[in-house]
């Protein structure tokens, strides 16, 4: 790890109360560690909007009895198979399973596979869960 650097910050004391309070529900165990945190997201979201290389998550909730939504969620995730790099299968209940769909790649290819799934009849549910490779985050 790099050697840490210390600054100070000032702020209102309305907005320090809800960010102390934040920090709490949070279980932060310090105002250090939850600034970091902050500060990481919007490095993640920086990612994102820059279009490069992405990591991050797809889930999908889906009426596994509709026909053929299965072998057309399969289809194409082997159409995406350079992006994906994992996939978790889950019976929510007798009619509905999840999908959750790890991948990391061009940001144009991992929205291209978001959408396609997003958009076939059965699916009811749909999120993107953007993350990073990492390499920016030191």
């Amino acid at each position: 790890m790099k050697k840490l650097k210390r600054f100070g910050v000032s702020m209102n004391e309305n907005l320090l109360k809800k960010f102390d309070d934040f920090i709490k529900k949070q279980k932060y165990k310090n105002r250090s560690e939850a600034i970091r945190d902050l500060i990481r997201e919007k490095f993640v979201e920086e990612e994102w909007e820059k279009g490069k290389n992405v990591a991050g998550c797809i889930v999908i909730v889906y009426e596994h009895n509709i026909r053929e939504i299965v072998n057309k969620i399969t289809d194409i995730q082997h159409m995406f198979s350079k992006n994906i790099i994992s996939t978790q299968h889950i019976h929510m209940d007798e009619e509905n399973c999840m999908e959750i769909i790890a991948m990391k790649g061009n940001l144009k290819k991992i929205k291209e596979l978001y959408f396609t799934l997003k958009s076939l009849k059965g699916v009811k549910y749909s999120s993107i869960i953007k993350s990073t490779i990492g390499k920016t985050l030191k």
